[in-house]
């Protein structure tokens, strides 16, 4: 079979399993999870939606529910019920090699079953989406990725969904980076969906948590030199650790953190039940190393 032909067989075996999203808030992607009409996608897309439409490939309509949602992770799952959609199949994409041919099958900017090709370019990156939301492990690739595609399924010349296209890359001055895509690896979003689908929620999130809300300090320059912190939730790891309101942090885990964006990244990086060191500045009290126990990021 040819690359071409290869192409082909799984575009035609994918769309099926790839739906339209629509809220009052825009347009996104969905991949069908299971035979039950649930749909994974990623929470950006139906946040705050009151009502959610779904149209499959082949135009036909359904109305879904919000199941349930991980902000964190940036995924949700919407119930279609009484239908007969088809169920993607998933890969491990924890066997994924950079290098790897994967289509990006979608409705960016509404063209509604859109295909794009690229490669793995990178696996485990950890990337800031914005609004605190931290993604580790994403796959880094190179196939388009455009507003609509979010929810959508990277798939592998096998047919198989590898990820979930949730952001492109963009540099503030530049705007968006051609050809820098993220994606949610699929071992990720089958185990969120399973528990949402469960539960109605997601409860062992792995991702860890030192209980502390914090905002980036800036110094008479306007350059910012850590984050300040904001609130400590009682009974927590940095509250147990001796960090209060006012200290700021300025390193972790030998990392240096100058804004949020920073800290979010350090701690993405940090597998809950462990510990890590943090450098803080006490106001008045100068600098010092305090050791953390690292939480898992409560349920919800």
């Amino acid at each position: 079979m040819s690359l071409q032909d290869a192409f082909i067989a799984v575009v035609e075996r994918v769309r099926p399993s790839v739906v339209q999203i629509q809220t009052e808030s825009g347009l996104g992607s969905g991949i069908v999870f299971d035979g039950r009409g649930d749909i994974v996608t990623n929470n950006h897309v139906v946040a705050g939606a009151t009502t959610i439409e779904i149209t499959t490939a082949e135009g036909k309509r359904f109305s879904g529910t919000l199941l349930g949602s991980f902000s964190a992770g940036d995924l949700a799952v919407v119930r279609a019920s009484g239908t007969d959609l088809r169920p993607a199949t998933w890969a491990n994409s924890g066997t994924l090699k950079v290098g790897a041919i994967v289509l990006a099958v979608g409705n960016p900017l509404g063209l509604q079953s859109s295909v794009t090709d690229g490669i793995v370019s990178a696996v485990d990156r950890t990337v800031s989406e914005g609004a605190g939301i931290t993604l580790p492990d994403t796959i880094q690739t190179s196939a388009a990725i455009n507003p609509g595609n979010s929810g959508g399924a990277l798939v592998d010349l096998s047919a198989q969904v590898v990820g979930i296209p949730t952001l492109a890359a963009a540099d503030p001055a530049l705007g968006a980076a051609a050809g820098i895509g993220f994606a949610i690896p699929s071992n990720t979003v089958t185990d969120i969906a399973s528990q949402i689908i469960a539960n109605g929620r997601v409860v062992n999130s792995h991702r860890a948590y030192l209980g502390v809300r914090t905002s980036t300090a800036v110094d008479s320059a306007n350059v910012p030199i850590g984050v300040v912190v904001t609130t400590v939730a009682v009974g927590g790891p940095a509250a147990s650790a001796g960090i209060a309101v006012g200290d700021l942090i300025v390193s972790v885990a030998q990392k240096q953190i100058r804004t949020t964006t920073d800290f979010a990244l350090a701690l993405a990086d940090i597998m809950p039940g462990g510990t890590t060191s943090l450098t803080v500045i006490t106001p008045g009290q100068g600098q010092r190393t305090v050791t953390a126990a690292i939480a898992q990021l409560p349920a919800g």
